[in-house]
């Protein structure tokens, strides 16, 4: 479900605005508009924001970002163009009408803190349902709940001064939690921070996320930060947006030499997950099948072990061809007691970074499985280092064709086992 829409919006500030706009329109860059005076911030601008999902705005200073997060609650009035909220274009709204939205629907957390030094930290918490009109007993009530979700119980009495900066903007995050509104604005909300409160609050809107489940648009210029918080990414520039996509989708596919350049030197393994490296399992066999019928299979494709499944396609273990031998030979009628269960597996959400030590510890391919064990695919070892590599291939492709057999680091020597094996 779209919870903000925005379509064809523009921006320019000064004189002359809509013929700017017409000649930007007709596909002109900003720095050819024959339009003295005007100075184009946002052109064109089309996206939707899902309901519940953090949708990061990235951007090098003077892209257009923070302009662009203004025309959402009407903090600056577009100069062509449509902005939905719900069914509601706010773009039509009276003045009074923009003040209820932003009381009611839409929260924001800027980046230098916005703080009342004045006023206590409760009471800054408490300010966006005072104004709303909410007692103040039960605005408190509403505010000291905030402030445990940042972490800043206890806090209530102190002044901005006597806080770090990080606890500032945990303070203007309660801020906007307080207030209870469906949409959450933060404008380069963890910019002005050091490096390491900087990750510790982006841990924070994370977990945050989780609980809450607000629909989040979030304005950066570090694209670490967007690749880490963002459930989808529109990368701008000049005032355009150039690609709107998942992580691994700008990764993996920019949609230009611009977007390609400028994620070039991403660290791949902190951004890619398991489940858009993994390969659909070609072979598996199942828990009630018999040694003999397994040799065949691993005959058939020619590998050293498979992967095991019961009937619902969750995971059970592995078998290797020297275990289904042995149970052949033994007249057993099936695998059941032959089975390895202890398996290095993957949730489809974790990290590439977190998958090298398991994956060069096993034999078999990594399993990646959802929360009720089903296998959802596989990652061979090279398929791993190719995916945080230039060479990266596209999910769903496996370099060999296959991807339940012998690992790249199987031997030769045990494709030709399996390939040979006999009851």
């Amino acid at each position: 479900m779209t919870t903000v829409r925005a379509e064809k919006l523009y921006k320019v500030f000064g004189r002359r605005p809509r013929e700017a706009v017409r000649q930007l329109d007709d596909g002109r860059h900003r720095s050819e508009i024959d339009a003295p005076g005007a100075t184009p911030a946002v052109i064109d601008a089309s996206f939707d924001v899902n309901e519940g999902e953090i949708f990061v705005v990235m951007g090098l200073s003077g892209s257009g970002k923070s302009t662009l997060i203004r025309m959402l609650n009407g903090l600056l009035p577009a100069t062509s163009g449509k902005v939905y909220v719900g069914d509601e274009d706010i773009t039509s709204m009276s003045n009074r009408g923009i003040r209820h939205l932003r009381q009611k629907t839409m929260s924001m957390v800027f980046q230098h803190f916005a703080l009342f030094p004045h006023r206590t930290v409760l009471d800054n918490a408490a300010y966006g349902l005072r104004i709303q009109g909410t007692d103040k007993s039960s605005a408190h009530e509403k505010a000291r709940d905030a402030l445990q979700m940042v972490g800043l119980e206890g806090w209530d009495a102190r002044l901005p001064v006597q806080l770090s900066g990080g606890m500032q903007q945990r303070v203007g995050l309660a801020r906007a939690l307080a207030s209870d509104t469906d949409v959450l604005l933060m404008d380069e909300a963890f910019s002005a921070l050091d490096p390491l409160i900087r990750r510790d609050m982006q841990d924070q809107l994370i977990k945050l996320q989780a609980k809450l489940n607000k629909t989040v648009v979030f304005i950066t210029h570090d694209l670490n930060e967007a690749m880490r918080l963002g459930d989808r990414i529109a990368m701008m520039r000049d005032g355009r947006i150039e690609q709107v996509g998942t992580a691994e989708e700008i990764l993996n596919n920019p949609a230009n030499d611009y977007v390609a350049q400028f994620v070039q030197d991403v660290d791949r393994s902190r951004v890619l997950t398991a489940g858009s490296a993994m390969v659909k399992p070609v072979v598996t066999i199942g828990s009630e099948s018999g040694p003999r019928a397994c040799l065949h299979t691993m005959r058939e494709y020619k590998y050293a072990a498979l992967f095991v499944t019961d009937r619902a396609g969750r995971l059970v273990g592995s078998i290797e061809d020297s275990e289904a031998a042995e149970g052949a030979g033994r007249g057993e009628q099936t695998i059941q007691d032959r089975i390895n269960t202890e398996l290095a597996t993957a949730h489809p959400e974790t990290q590439l970074l977190e998958l090298f030590t398991p994956s060069a510890e096993s034999r078999l391919p990594l399993a990646v499985v959802d929360d009720e064990n089903t296998l959802l695919g596989v990652i061979p070892r090279a398929t791993l280092l190719s995916a945080v590599g230039d060479t990266a291939q596209p999910s769903g492709q496996a370099e060999d064709g296959d991807g339940t057999g012998p690992d790249a680091a199987d031997s030769a020597e045990q494709v030709k086992e399996a390939s040979s094996a006999d009851a």
